[in-house]
């Protein structure tokens, strides 16, 4: 299971909210070739982990990734030019972002 925090789930459903997205979708993440992740809307598909908050989809994962992200958790930090989206991944100390 993929863990998210309190505060990376207010920035997805601000972001969800941004985009105008629709009441049945979410943001889906995809690992990307280079190690990175990116998110793009889409609607929940079977066997998806489906995080939600405060009655939004926040964030969608693919059981085609939920083995390879078991225990990651999706954080969130400040910058100075925006919030900034990552995925720790516990068992090999690395961090992914993306905005």
């Amino acid at each position: 299971m993929v863990n998210v925090t309190e505060r990376a789930k207010d920035v997805l459903r601000k972001k969800l909210i941004t985009c105008g997205a629709g009441p049945e979708e979410g943001l889906r993440l995809y690992p990307r070739s280079n190690g990175s992740f990116v998110l793009s809307i889409d609607t929940e598909l079977s066997g998806d982990q489906v995080v939600k908050h405060c009655g939004y989809k926040v964030l969608l994962i693919g059981v085609e990734y939920l083995r390879m992200l078991d225990g990651a958790t999706v954080d969130c930090r400040d910058e100075e030019d925006g919030h900034i989206l990552f995925v720790e991944i516990d068992r090999t100390g690395k961090n992914y972002g993306w905005r």
